[in-house]
């Protein structure tokens, strides 16, 4: 499936802080797609996700999965 990103509203989390942090951005896509990409690189290479896998990441996400261990 071949889904276009140009002209898509691309949105940083209100977390960001503005400022020029780097950060990823999000775009809602047709059929319930999100694309994320490297806000410094607009241009660059843009990953896509089902709504399935969008879920679950953002699941996972509530739910601590990816928390980073502390050492």
């Amino acid at each position: 499936m071949t889904i276009d990103l140009s002209g898509k509203q691309w949105f940083k989390s209100s977390h960001s802080g503005g400022g020029g942090n780097e950060c990823v951005e999000v775009a809602w896509l047709q059929a319930g797609h999100v694309g994320i990409r490297d806000s410094k690189n607009p241009n660059g290479p843009a990953l896509v996700f089902t709504p399935g896998e969008w879920d679950a990441f953002t699941a996972g996400m509530q739910d601590g999965e990816f928390t980073r261990p502390t050492t």
